[in-house]
């Protein structure tokens, strides 16, 4: 039980729940939850296990910072010696042949291409190439953790819907403000490691700045499937509220600027997405069930 609760540390649960639920409430907001729910179920897994397998290869290429910087080196398996880099490899690659072979079989080839193209980005441009290279790292990179609606709505539809579009776009902008409140809790750690995060190479303020005009086009961003009668009043106002809490917290964060304030900005911004996408779901429900 212990080496198995090691290979899932490698796929990084947390960030694949965002993922699961994203790419579910995706489904939810379409309908098609709903009219196939035990094979979109598994469509999910296929996208969790995409996920955890670039999380994998992310992991076994970070393992030399990852021993270095505190937040990493007593988390993670292959710092801590739990598992050995070629093992960590393996899993990361039967994770990522199983799950995309699946999409391709028993869904679409376009979801599976969408997948596979994902970690790819993930592996060869976010953390082989801008990671370790440039401060925007996250802005561009980012766009790998956002395309779980993507490839939900290829699976389902062989297609990419309005929807599904709407709610990448949410999480590319939501990524940089995410990350950007950690980097400025822990900036120390990414200067050991000599990774350029924001805070590190254009200071504090100007990364406090940007993560307040990231967090206002959230809005906007936001309210898109108002647009053509693609959400209803409960997405609506829950989107509204959130992004209210969200946008206290950053403001708090511009103002105050100490490590307790980010790092609290950046568990309410897993909280902010996290909720968001379920009011998403939840209002697809809503206007499936009422016919609307």
């Amino acid at each position: 039980m212990l080496s198995i609760r090691k290979y899932i540390q490698l796929t990084k649960p947390t960030i694949i729940l965002l993922v699961a639920i994203t790419g579910m409430m995706t489904m939810a907001a379409e309908g098609t939850l709903f009219t196939r729910p035990v094979s979109m179920l598994l469509c999910l897994l296929a996208i969790m296990l995409s996920a955890g397998s670039a999380n994998a290869f992310n992991q076994f290429i970070d393992r030399d910072i990852d021993s270095i910087m505190d937040r990493t080196r007593k988390r993670r398996p292959l710092p801590l010696d739990h598992l050995t880099p070629a093992r960590a490899f393996i899993f990361a690659l039967i994770l990522g042949v199983a799950s995309n072979v699946y999409l391709w079989i028993k869904f679409t080839p376009l979801a599976s291409l969408i997948s596979v193209g994902t970690i790819l980005f993930y592996i060869f441009v976010y953390t082989l190439w801008l990671k370790r290279r440039h401060y925007y790292n996250i802005v561009i990179g980012g766009a790998a953790g956002a395309t779980a609606p993507l490839i939900a709505s290829a699976a389902a539809n062989g297609k990419i819907s309005v929807i599904a579009w709407v709610g990448f776009l949410i999480i590319f902008i939501w990524t940089p403000p995410h990350f950007w409140a950690l980097a400025l809790a822990i900036k120390d750690e990414y200067a050991k490691v000599k990774i350029p995060m924001l805070p590190n190479v254009l200071g504090d303020k100007r990364t406090r700045f940007e993560i307040l005009i990231y967090t206002v086009l959230l809005l906007p961003i936001t309210l898109i499937p108002v647009i053509g009668s693609r959400a209803g009043w409960f997405y609506i106002v829950a989107a509204v509220l959130l992004w209210i809490w969200y946008m206290k917290g950053t403001i708090v964060q511009f103002k105050v600027a100490t490590i307790a304030s980010y790092k609290k900005l950046f568990y309410v911004s897993i909280g902010y997405l996290f909720f968001l996408f379920i009011a998403f779901g939840v209002d697809g429900a809503i206007r499936y069930w009422s016919g609307s």
